[in-house]
C-alpha cells in the first residue's frame, strides 16, 4: 500500500485570468474556491477550481502568467489533464462543449470508459472522462450545470517520458504505486485501486523535444497524503532516492513538499488539510482576493498588479 492516495490538485499555466475564470466556472461549472496569488510571485493570480467543498482530488489551480510565451509540449512534461464527468452525462457533455464554442478534439474510449478530448481557450490539453468511480465530491448549487452533470474531480494527468524504466521504477519502488499495465502506448500507474483520481498516464517519447513551462502548459502534479507526518515518511523516501526534495513549505491551505521525478516531471506531496475553508467560510469561498497571513502587509501593493476578474454571468446568484 502506498502512502499516497491520489491526486491533491493539479497545476497550470494560462493566459488572461477573466478567460480562464468564464472557461472553468461559465461552461465547465466548477466554483472558484479561492482567488489568491502565486506566494513565489504575488504579482500573479493562482486560481483554484474545485467542488463545492473544494475536497482534494477535484482542484484544478492556475498561474495566469498573462505576459508570459506559449509552452512547449514534450518530455518531461504533463500533457494532458482528465476531469471525471459521472457515469452517463457523456452526451450532456459533448453537447454543452460544442454548443458553447469549445475546441473539442475527439471521441475516445479508454480502458472502457469515453472520453472527450479538448483543448482550453489557452492551449491546455484536457479531456472530460466519463466514470462509475466513486468519488469525494459535492455539487456545487450556484453551478450552471445540473447537479447530476457536474465535474466531480480530477480523473488524471498524461505525461510524456524520454524513456519509462527509471520513472516506472521510481513510481513503483519510492513512491508505492502500482503498473496497471499498457494500452494504446499509455502506461498507467495508480495508488489505492487506480481508479479515478488516483492514477497516472506514462508515453514514452523518445524523438520529442525537452518540455518547457508557459501558456497552455501544466505546470505540476500534486499528490495527496493525509498529514504531516505521513509527508515527512514519504519526503524521507524521496530523499533516500536521491531525488532532492524541497523543505515542507506552508502554504497554508495544506503543506507541499517538491521534487522532480526522475524524467523531469514536477511532482508535489500536498496534506489533504486544513483546507480552504481555514481563512473563509464556506459559502464565501473565492468571493475576496485571500492572501496568507505573511503576504497581507503587502497587500494594497499586490492588489495594485493584478487585472480585476469577476464572476462569470453563466453563475447562479
Amino acid at each position: 500500500m502506498s502512502d499516497i492516495t491520489g491526486i491533491h490538485h493539479i497545476t497550470a499555466i494560462c493566459g488572461n485570468a477573466q478567460e480562464n475564470l468564464d472557461f472553468y466556472t461559465g461552461l465547465l461549472g466548477m466554483r472558484l474556491v479561492k482567488k489568491s496569488v502565486n506566494q513565489d510571485d504575488p504579482g500573479t493570480y493562482h486560481l483554484f477550481y474545485a467542488d463545492a467543498d473544494g475536497h482534494p482530488g477535484t482542484d484544478l489551480t492556475f498561474f495566469p502568467f498573462r505576459n508570459s510565451a506559449p509552452g512547449r509540449l514534450g518530455h518531461g512534461l504533463g500533457v494532458e489533464i482528465a476531469l471525471a464527468i459521472p457515469s452517463g452525462s457523456f452526451d450532456y457533455w459533448y453537447t454543452r462543449l460544442t454548443q458553447g464554442g469549445a475546441n473539442v478534439a475527439d471521441q475516445e474510449t479508454r480502458r472502457g470508459e469515453r472520453a472527450i478530448t479538448l483543448i482550453d481557450p489557452h492551449g491546455q490539453r484536457l479531456a472530460l472522462v466519463e466514470t462509475a468511480d466513486e468519488r469525494l465530491f459535492r455539487a456545487w448549487d450556484k453551478s450552471p450545470v445540473p447537479a447530476d452533470q457536474q465535474i466531480i474531480g480530477l480523473h488524471a494527468v498524461r505525461a510524456w517520458e524520454h524513456e519509462l524504466e527509471s520513472t516506472a521504477t521510481f513510481l513503483t519502488g519510492v513512491l508505492g504505486f502500482t503498473d496497471y499495465g499498457e494500452e494504446d502506448g499509455w502506461h498507467r500507474y495508480g495508488v489505492a485501486g487506480g481508479g479515478s483520481g488516483k492514477h497516472i498516464e506514462l508515453r514514452a517519447m523518445p524523438d520529442s523535444v525537452r518540455g518547457a513551462w508557459g501558456i497552455g502548459t501544466m505546470h505540476h502534479v500534486a499528490w495527496r497524503v493525509a498529514d504531516d507526518e505521513v509527508e515527512l515518511r514519504v519526503r524521507e523516501r524521496i530523499q533516500q532516492a536521491h531525488r532532492r526534495p524541497t523543505e515542507v513549505i506552508d502554504r497554508f491551505w495544506f503543506k507541499s513538499v517538491y521534487f522532480l521525478e526522475p524524467g523531469g516531471v514536477l511532482f508535489e506531496l500536498a496534506t489533504d488539510g486544513p483546507g480552504f475553508t481555514a481563512d473563509e467560510e464556506l459559502e464565501h469561498l473565492g468571493e475576496q482576493l485571500v492572501l496568507p497571513p505573511w503576504l497581507e502587509a503587502h497587500r494594497r501593493e499586490i492588489e495594485g498588479m493584478l487585472p480585476p476578474i469577476s464572476t462569470p454571468a453563466e453563475v447562479r446568484e
